[in-house]
């Protein structure tokens, strides 16, 4: 089974808000998954839409066949580095911030034989 992938990595996306986009499109068709992806509103879609049209580039350039029949075959979220900041309180205090960012990966696939009869 040939397949093509797209890694974005230290996006600044937390993991926890972009798993949930992740589990929503993996083994979807990539029409599928691009329209569900353009319809979501969170932050973290237009990321993961920016990911899988770069894979799916990837995959013609591969010339793995049409964009229309391929399916996400994994999909998947790891996190990045955390960036420490300060933000200053009252009485001389100060907060600590992570701003967490995260490494998305997506791969896309042609069907095998068998997805096509079914």
């Amino acid at each position: 089974m040939t397949e093509a992938r797209a890694i974005l990595r230290f996006v600044r996306v937390a993991p926890r808000k972009a798993k949930p986009v992740i589990d929503m499109i993996r083994g979807q068709h990539v029409p599928a998954a691009l329209a569900m992806l353009k319809h979501t509103p969170r932050h973290a879609a237009r990321v993961v839409e920016k990911i899988l049209r770069s894979a799916v580039a990837n995959a013609e350039q591969k010339e793995m066949g049409d964009s229309e029949s391929m399916v996400i075959s994994k999909a998947f979220v790891n996190c990045g580095p955390t960036y420490k900041r300060v933000r200053a309180r009252s009485m001389g205090r100060a907060n600590a911030i992570q701003k967490r960012t995260s490494h998305i990966t997506v791969v896309v696939a042609a069907p095998t034989i068998q997805d096509k009869k079914q």
